[in-house]
């Protein structure tokens, strides 16, 4: 059986892979800070600096993935995002996005929704 880190170290992987493709460049992966973790940070083209939430959910789930981004975790993203902000002297323009992974009853990856400024 497929343990739940297995399986959000498997979503985030294939979001980073997406990201990479689409022309970001990967800054940092489950970065930690006492305010919490950053699954994924990365910079757009334009500099813009986006830090990624990841949420893996089946296909046929009752709930987005989205919704487990409440505004108790956007609160605690946004510490930890400025606290990696400061550690490494960026000053550019941020946003967060939300990356949806989805998998079928196998647990093998289905598709990936991505969610451009999702705390808007």
């Amino acid at each position: 059986m497929t343990g739940r880190k297995d399986l959000g170290d498997r979503g985030e992987a294939e979001v980073a892979r997406y990201l990479r493709k689409e022309g970001y460049s990967l800054l940092a992966s489950q970065w930690r800070c006492r305010y919490g973790e950053l699954d994924l940070v990365a910079r757009e083209k334009g500099g813009t600096i986006c830090f990624v939430e990841v949420k893996l959910r089946q296909t046929g789930s009752r709930t987005l993935p989205r919704e487990a981004v409440d505004a108790r975790k956007q609160a605690r993203l946004r510490s930890a995002a400025a606290a990696y902000l400061s550690q490494h002297e960026i000053d550019a323009p941020a946003r967060f996005d939300v990356a949806e992974v989805y998998t079928d009853e196998n647990h093998r990856i289905t598709g990936v929704t991505y969610l451009t400024d999702a705390f808007q």
